[in-house]
């Protein structure tokens, strides 16, 4: 079962148009949805989960029409908003029983079942009768995720689940990520690129509604193979090296600049070649650089 977007746009009444054409082809797996603050992702989420309409456009879960099937959608998705309210006095196994009640667990035994599971599964059982309120964050994305995983979905959206979280917790919400995703699709929004690099096989760019790049992580990497260089340069060097070159990002390292440069030969003295990532791709795209070797 693909989710298929063709054509989607979404104008707000202040004139900000959120959604531009947006054409996207989502595959059984990790799906990652890069893009800055305000580049649409929130919008694009929001429509995928029923929770606000579209101007124009179709999207498609399989033979589901998910604007027209609200219903159909929420019975075969599992969502995990930027912010979501937990009531903080209630333990996690109470208030995900009462979940899985307004989900449609009628069956006493077959809903305990299902909470037990879920809880082990996102290793909260022996916190199960703790108060929500006194979980730390990685704790509560874990605890979103028990209740997107409520009915067995085929569609998972996480929208920035490990903005603020601890290295640990963020691993440790990987590999639970990770292992959802072998039989549904789950698209994750970030705007953390090591996300996207750590865990998806497939991922499109987003930038002001507008799909600049949709590609296999791996492969957009190995496009820039040969073409991204490097250099450590003083602070009164980088307006004029900018003007020169097309910069794909700088960083400061040891109180110095670190450039990174798209080129597909040595740009200038001083410059060594450095194995591409990720980021490259995505602040190339954000930058406006041709990227695709032909187009360049």
């Amino acid at each position: 079962m693909n989710l298929e977007i063709e054509n989607l746009s979404k104008r707000y009444p202040n004139g900000v148009q959120a959604l531009k054409d947006v054409n996207l082809v989502v595959r059984p797996g990790m799906f990652g949805l890069l893009g800055p603050n305000g580049a649409g992702k929130s919008t694009l989420m929001r429509t995928l989960a029923t929770l606000q309409e579209a101007d124009s456009g179709s999207v498609r879960l399989g033979a589901i029409d998910v604007l027209r099937q609200a219903d159909e959608v929420r019975r075969v998705l599992g969502y995990l908003p930027q912010e979501f309210g937990l009531y903080p006095k209630v333990t996690a196994a109470a208030l995900l029983d009462h979940l899985a009640r307004l989900k449609g667990f009628h069956d006493g035994k077959l809903r305990q079942a299902t909470v037990e599971a879920l809880l082990r599964k996102t290793n909260l059982w022996e916190v199960r009768k703790r108060a929500l309120g006194t979980f730390s964050g990685g704790m509560k994305q874990r605890f979103g995720i028990a209740q997107a995983l409520l009915g067995n979905p085929k569609l998972i959206i996480v929208d920035e689940p490990t903005a603020g979280l601890d290295p640990e917790e963020r691993v440790r919400f990987h590999n639970l990520l990770a292992e959802i995703s072998e039989s549904v699709i789950v698209i994750l929004s970030t705007h953390i690129v090591g996300d996207v690099a750590d865990l998806c096989d497939q991922m499109a760019i987003l930038l002001k509604g507008e799909v600049r790049l949709a590609a296999e992580p791996m492969r957009a990497v190995a496009g820039l193979n040969g073409r991204i260089w490097e250099k450590t340069v003083a602070r009164e060097e980088l307006a004029p090296l900018s003007a020169a070159h097309a910069v794909v990002s700088t960083r400061l390292v040891g109180g110095r600049t670190r450039v990174r440069v798209l080129a597909d030969g040595a740009p200038a003295a001083g410059f060594a070649p450095a194995s591409p990532d990720l980021e490259d791709v995505y602040f190339g795209v954000l930058r406006g650089l041709a990227l695709d070797r032909k187009a360049a």
